[in-house]
C-alpha cells in the first residue's frame, strides 16, 4: 500500500511547487508594474507633471469617471490644463493609495484600490477619497494603463478617511 501512495505524493508535491513558482512569477510581474506604472504615476501626479503622467497611459485608453466615458483621450488634454493651473496657483498635491485586489498574468493586470488625494492651495487643505479600477497591459515590453475607472462612492456611499485607513498606503 505504501508503494501505491508514492506516485500521488510526488504528483501533489510537483503541483504545490508549480503553484508556488507561478505565484512568485506573478509577484515579480507586479513589482515590474509598480516600477513602470505606479511609482512614476505617483511621482508625476505629485509633481504636477501631466506630460509624464500621460505617458504612463497607452495611446488608446478607456477612461470612466462619474462625469462619463472618455475614449478620445480628452482626459490627457485636461491633465495638461489642470496641472498647469495648479502649478500657477502654487498647489501642493499628495497622492496615496493601496491595493484591494490585483489580478495579474504575464500580459495584463486588473488592479483595484482606494486612493487619497490631498491638495493644499493658498493654505487651504482639501482631501478627496476614491476607489479605482485600473487595467494595465504590457505593450511592446512596457506596462501601460489601458483602462482607468474611478469614483468617490461605493454602493452609493462616499468614501471617507475611515475607508482609506483600512490599509496602509503602498510604498515604492
Amino acid at each position: 500500500m505504501r508503494k501505491n501512495t508514492r506516485p500521488y505524493l510526488l504528483i501533489v508535491s510537483i503541483l504545490i511547487f508549480s503553484v508556488s513558482l507561478h505565484a512568485q512569477d506573478l509577484s515579480s510581474v507586479q513589482r515590474e508594474i509598480d516600477k513602470q506604472v505606479w511609482a512614476p504615476f505617483k511621482a508625476a501626479y505629485e509633481a504636477l507633471d501631466a506630460k509624464t503622467l500621460n505617458q504612463i497611459y497607452a495611446k488608446e485608453v478607456l477612461r470612466v469617471t462619474p462625469q462619463g466615458i472618455d475614449t478620445e483621450n480628452a482626459f490627457k488634454k485636461a491633465n495638461l490644463i489642470r496641472f498647469n493651473q495648479r502649478k500657477k496657483e502654487g498647489t501642493v498635491i499628495s497622492l496615496d493609495f493601496w491595493f484591494d485586489s490585483r489580478k495579474t498574468n504575464e500580459h495584463t493586470s486588473y488592479e483595484v484600490g482606494v486612493f487619497r488625494i490631498t491638495t493644499i492651495t493658498e493654505g487651504i487643505e482639501s482631501i478627496i477619497y476614491g476607489q479605482f479600477h485600473i487595467v494595465v497591459k504590457k505593450i511592446k515590453g512596457t506596462w501601460k494603463i489601458t483602462q482607468d475607472w474611478d469614483t468617490g462612492t461605493v454602493n452609493g456611499k462616499p468614501l471617507t478617511a475611515d475607508d482609506f485607513a483600512y490599509k496602509t498606503p503602498a510604498e515604492f
